[in-house]
Formats: structure tokens, sequence, C-alpha cells
């Protein structure tokens, strides 16, 4: 397993400009990749035994990690 964090930055490079336009200009797209940020710091802490949790509580992180991803990749596709 990686213990790199997944930044959105390195999940999209080739959208880099397109993410800083909508964090600029659209709300929805900011909070979502502010939460998307915020878990993403949360598993990587887990993942590093920063934060211990249980195995349940990474999986659960890691998923919703995966929902926020699909959520952005779909702004970012259209």
């Amino acid at each position: 397993m990686s213990h790199t964090p997944h930044e959105l930055a390195e999940e999209f490079p080739d959208k880099i400009d397109a993410m800083q336009e909508l964090k600029r200009t659209d709300g929805h797209f900011r909070k979502l990749a502010d939460d998307y940020h915020e878990v993403n710091r949360a598993v990587h802490r887990a993942e590093t035994n920063v934060e211990p949790m249980t195995e349940q509580a990474e999986a659960d992180l890691r998923r919703q990690r995966m929902a926020l991803k699909d959520q952005i990749a779909s702004m970012l596709s259209q």
C-alpha cells in the first residue's frame, strides 16, 4: 500500500488550470476540492500511523475520498 498522498494535481495533472478556475468560480467545486483535501490528509495520516484508526474507519475514509474524486472528475469532464 502506498503512503503517498493522492493530491488532486497528481490525480488530474492535465486539469490543473481547470481546477484552479473552478475553485475560483464554482463554490460547489471548491467545497468538493476542500473536502477531498481534508479526507485525503486523514487517509494519509492513518496510513502513516500519525493518527492510527481501525481498518474499517480507514476503509470508510478511502471510500469517501473515491466518491469525492469521482464527483470532481465528473465536473472536470464537463
